[in-house]
């Protein structure tokens, strides 16, 4: 029998009434108010609580001082509609989940299998709406695809309120693994490929594996050779490992005839191996490329890891959840790096739609299953990575939003996180990890459940009421911070395990497969594997992306030991199978096995692509308009675009404090300018910290991708030269973004791009450490007269820094710091607007991408270094995205002081102020250093002018523009100012 109540929590008064009705209303509803009820639904089997229990649990889920609840009891309030929005069956449901851990706290008494706490939001909405925009309404407040929506009048709500509703999953699956009969037509390959197996019991495709017809070719000539078909777990494995998320073909496979060994180790891999040959003992790299993040030298004592992924299709259909999970997902692989790293610093990035634009684009024809806005998916991404740092403590400094309207059907969302610990325990290197023969297979943290089967599915109609989603994932931080805390505080210093890593794409199939290889083998009994729900099939279980999981190895001697340790600190601990030296990956299902294959085939079997490129067509240029005669107005306007304007209300949200460690952080000076870079101690007590930045140009790639690449890794590299970062204490990471990876024209940018970090990166000496990238981010969908319609991102290319401040008390922020202190400008101005922010403003096309000389702006960094370093100093910007004026604007806005500026040279008065030439900075210096600073300088520095004053004064050939600093502020900060 099952037993449920409802507990409504409100408060006396909502502090947040107003700020969520105006929300509501900048998205055109005309409504009065909207008031919110926390619902949580208790559901039990064998035990009910009594009417007094459910009132002591209530005043458990409320704060008494500002809050009141209601135990199944509706809440009376004057309103005309209300809508409740909850999660669909099998959703994680994290504030559900603390609830239940709530009341088990208090109640000492455990919820059984099939009991839970599920928790919903009741809308309350003031102001009389057709049924039509209460229908648009209700689709603001939820996703269909993870959220059940239940709507009444005021009438139909009456005095009984809304329904109880228990969201259950319901299965009907047959727990069993089938085979697979693959001698079968190439077109039925093809569509096996493309839409999945079929199922046994509905008759109706699984999903696809993206697999091709030469690799299922592949599949089929192993079993053949085997005298066997394969079951649906082998299949589905092979499709998980085999994926280009996982085995990165494209970048990998042979292209042209002059790259036969690929795009990855001819010019990624190849670059880190040169720079590092070249250092010698100078080399700061510690671990690349073969670890889940990348690791450098911090001092002699620590380490610090990077790595950044990206999650773009999952934030698609679900902006918050997809944003959550990558990020705690990327903390995983922090602390799945070596033996387990803290993660110390998270970073994020989001390329978007303009938020303030609708398009009408639909996955479906006939105006079915709409696109979300630009604004849904930039609130909602922003939320999840907001969610995912500040519950894990993990603080969240670092990041850009860069908006393009070809971002509107895939928006990039990059999740980064940096991890820091000690080099050795003294008997072992704590970077290094080897599974051993014999090692017990110990998966710990979350259950498994239908979540992240195949990835995301753009299909809603798929979606049944009754049954768990599958199409999206979201992550709990805070089962994960337990599982973090347990692993590199406790559990990693007392060696209980050999080796670690994270279950993310494709699960355990793909955890404990990797694994194998340190070892040559493994045995997995998959029927130990704990679920979230009965019912799943092997395949799923083997498969599914479940979040908050990860694998270790753990001697059988060692066993005991930790699964206390791991059971003291509430974090489920599950044996699930040995590792072996068979070089074998055999899976047992309840004393049958469903999985029997060679490492060598899941591993290297795939077989190997030819890939061809074909030149493009060069992007023509448009002929510049008269140079305007209002620049003062155009300065404002540049300020005001959402690509160069304040971000902030993106920076408050998250917790950039925590942990202890801030230097300088996401806005700077007085007047609140984003920084480039951010600064952070991650090590008590040293003097040493961790500086962060990063480039990104998707507005080049289409004229010159080559060159786009080496801006990109100039503009990261700047941003730390500028807090005083070394060059040789420098490192970045690649994460590739491209469109229509089939298409050898789109190919051909993909390789030159390739070329320029190769050119980039050994120029500069800054070794790559780890990458990623996302190859067919691309909407194939319909607009509202059902045509078919493809809206590719610009391909893109983010290049993230990391690199060791040695002395954080030397480090300089952005801001103009006194009035009288010199300004100069490190670099040259040249006539290189193709691609830039000022083209975009004038509407053409073309021009020329700035280029830049290597090697002389290595020796301008380290000028600029040592001057920073000797105290010559007083503030420094790196001139990027809107050019020259656009980075004295900035300065002068930080320090909310004006500036008298002369420039000189024969270019056009909009070129000199709004071109992007690479390699330069705006650095400020007390006179009384005036000649230290130029003569560390050289003729790299030219001084153009003074701190002094309210305005901006920029005076050149033809060009007089005086501004005053508070109307460059509010123009900075308009565009998200009511966010």
């Amino acid at each position: 029998m099952a037993y449920v109540h409802r507990i409504e929590v409100q408060y006396k008064t909502d502090p947040r009434l107003k700020v969520r009705t105006d929300r509501i209303r900048s998205l055109g509803f005309p409504i009065d108010e909207l008031h919110v009820i926390d619902i949580y639904t208790i559901s039990t089997n064998s035990h009910d609580f009594s009417p007094e229990e459910l009132r002591e649990i209530g005043t458990q889920l409320i704060n008494p001082v500002v809050q009141t609840c209601t135990v199944d009891t509706a809440t009376i309030a004057h309103f005309d509609t209300a809508i409740e929005v909850g999660f669909l069956p099998g959703v994680t449901d994290n504030v559900g989940t603390t609830a239940r851990q709530t009341i088990e706290d208090y109640t000492k008494r455990k919820f059984g299998p099939g009991e839970a706490v599920y928790s919903s939001q009741l809308f309350f909405v003031k102001g009389r709406l057709s049924p039509a925009a209460i229908e648009n309404l209700a689709a603001t407040l939820a996703n269909p695809l993870i959220n059940r929506v239940h709507i009444k009048s005021r009438a139909e709500y009456g005095t009984t309120g809304m329904d109880r509703v228990v969201p259950v999953v319901s299965l009907h699956e047959l727990p069993t693994a089938e085979p697979v009969d693959l001698d079968v037509d190439d077109q039925e390959l093809i569509r096996i490929g493309k839409e999945g197996i079929i199922d046994a019991e509905t008759g109706q495709r699984r999903g696809p594996l993206a697999l091709d017809l030469v690799q299922l070719h592949a599949i089929r000539d192993y079993f053949q050779a085997q005298g066997r078909k394969p079951t649906d777990v082998e299949i589905e494995s092979l499709a998980q490992t085999w994926s280009e998320h996982c085995k990165h073909t494209i970048f990998a496979s042979p292209m042209d005839d002059d790259m036969p060994r690929g795009l990855y180790k001819t010019c990624i891999q190849a670059a880190t191996n040169t720079i590092r040959a070249q250092k010698g003992d100078k080399d700061i790299c510690l671990s690349v490329f073969s670890d889940n993040s990348g690791a450098i030298i911090f001092d002699d004592h620590y380490l610090v890891t990077h790595k950044v992924e990206t999650h773009n299709s999952p934030s698609a259909l679900d902006p918050f959840g997809g944003a959550l999970t990558g990020i705690v997902g990327v903390n995983r692989d922090t602390i799945g790096f070596g033996l387990g790293a803290k993660p110390c610093i998270n970073i994020y990035g989001f390329c978007v739609g303009d938020p303030e634009s609708n398009p009408v684009l639909y996955r479906g024809k006939n105006r079915s299953n709409p696109i979300l806005s630009p604004r849904r998916i930039l609130d909602g991404v922003v939320s999840g990575v907001g969610v995912g740092g500040n519950c894990s403590g993990i603080p969240t400094p670092q990041g850009f939003v860069w908006f393009d309207d070809r971002y509107v059907g895939k928006p990039l969302v990059f999740a980064g996180t940096v991890g820091i610990m000690p080099r050795t325990d003294g008997t072992r290197k704590l970077y290094e990890k080897q599974a051993r023969p014999g090692d017990l297979i110990v998966m710990i943290g979350g259950r498994v459940g239908k979540d992240g089967i195949h990835g995301a599915t753009f299909s809603s109609e798929a979606l049944d009421p009754k049954s768990p989603v599958t199409a999206v994932q979201i992550g709990d931080p805070i089962t994960q911070k337990k599982l973090s805390d347990v692993i590199v505080k406790e559990a990693r210093d007392r060696g209980l395990y050999t080796s670690i890593t994270d279950n993310g794409a494709g699960g355990i199939s793909c955890s404990v497969a990797e694994m194998a290889k340190e070892c040559n083998g493994c045995h997995v009994l998959l029927d130990k594997v704990p679920l979230k729900y009965p019912g799943m099939a092997p395949w799923e279980i083997w498969i599914s992306e479940s979040q908050e999981r990860m694998t270790l190895a753990v001697p059988p001697e060692k066993l005991d030991e930790f699964m206390d340790l791991l059971a003291s600190r509430d974090v489920e601990a599950t044996v699930i199978g040995t590792f072996t030296n068979t070089g074998r990956c055999i899976v047992e299902y309840h004393g049958s096995v469903v999985m029997d294959i060679e490492l060598s085939f899941l591993h290297d079997g795939v077989p190997v692509k030819q890939l061809k490129t074909e030149p493009t067509v060069p992007v023509p240029s448009d002929p510049m308009p008269p140079c305007p005669e209002q620049l003062d107005l155009i300065l404002k306007e540049m300020l005001a675009r959402k690509n160069i304007c304040s971000k902030e209300f993106i920076s408050i949200q998250y917790d950039h404090t925590v942990q202890g460690g801030h230097v300088l952080g996401p806005v700077q000076g007085p007047g609140r300018v984003q920084g480039m870079a951010t600064l952070m101690k991650v090590v008590p007590g040293s003097k040493k910290g961790v500086g962060l930045s990063q480039g990104i140009f998707p507005s080049y790639s289409e004229i010159d991708s080559y060159r786009m690449a080496i801006a990109c890794i100039d503009t990261a590299i700047r941003g730390l030269i500028a807090l005083g970062i070394p060059l040789d204490a420098i490192a970045i990471l690649d994460n590739f973004c491209w469109c229509s990876s089939d298409d050898p024209k789109r190919l051909a940018q993909l390789k030159a791009a390739a070329r320029g970090c190769y050119d980039g990166a050994t120029g500069f000496e800054t070794p790559f450490i780890s990458g990623k990238d996302s190859m067919f981010n691309d909407f194939r969908g319909y607009d509202g007269e059902s045509n078919p319609v493809l809206v590719s991102v610009p391909p893109t290319l983010l290049i993230s820094s990391i690199g060791i401040h040695p002395d954080v008390t030397k480090a300089v922020s952005l801001d103009a710091k006194i009035e009288g202190d010199l300004v100069y400008l490190i670099g040259e101005n040249r006539d290189e607007l193709g691609g830039s922010e000022y083209a975009a403003h004038l509407n053409i096309s073309g021009g020329i991408v700035p280029a830049i000389d290597i090697p002389a702006m290595k020796a301008r960094y380290h000028r600029l270094t040592h001057a920073i370093l000797h105290d010559l100093v007083a503030s420094a910007f790196p001139v990027t995205h809107g050019g020259l004026a656009v980075a004295l604007a900035k300065v002068a806005i930080g320090g909310k002081l004006g500036m008298d500026v002369t420039l000189s040279g024969d270019l056009r008065s909009d070129v000199l102020l709004f071109s992007e030439t690479l390699g330069r900075f705006i650095v400020t210096v007390d006179p009384d250093k005036k000649r230290s600073f130029e003569l560390a300088m050289g003729s790299d520095a030219t001084l153009i002018g003074r701190v002094t004053g309210k305005n901006l004064q920029i005076t050149g050939p033809s060009l007089r523009i005086s501004v005053p600093v508070s109307e460059l502020e509010s123009a900075y900060k308009k565009p998200f100012g009511g966010y």
